[in-house]
Parts: structure tokens; sequence; C-alpha cells
């Protein structure tokens, strides 16, 4: 994931919630801020599940914190 700041502002302030992973994936899959390359990263790291907010996906990705430890 190359874009980590943009991912995790659009997790938290337009996503709803709870979201299943197919819901967030055709949300992600929507946007055109992202590119494709970041688009699977996202399908590829995300586990099935329904999640009750941001912060669950953020730490699912292991996006958290500094964000480095979700590199390519």
């Amino acid at each position: 994931m190359k874009d980590i700041k943009n991912a995790i502002k659009h997790l938290s302030s337009h996503q709803k919630y709870p979201a299943t992973k197919a819901e967030l994936v055709a949300e992600c899959d929507n946007l055109s801020d992202f590119s494709q390359e970041d688009k699977n990263w996202f399908k590829n790291h995300l586990a099935e599940g329904v999640y009750s907010s941001s912060d669950e996906v953020i730490t699912a990705l292991g996006l958290s914190g500094s964000g480095m430890s979700a590199g390519m």
C-alpha cells in the first residue's frame, strides 16, 4: 500500500460501518483516488469479516502506527 495516509483518511471519514469485506472492497474499487496496485493490495490483505469501525479495518490491514508495516 503506497497511499496509506489517504487510505486511513477514507476509511475514517467516508466509509459507513458496519461493513463487510465485500462492501469495503466494492467501495475501494469505485475510488478514483487510488492506484489499481493499492486497490489490489487492499483486496488481498483484508481478511473476510464484518468490521464495526475504521480502527478495526486499519488494524486488520496492519496500517496502524507508522504504517510502515504495510509495505508491499
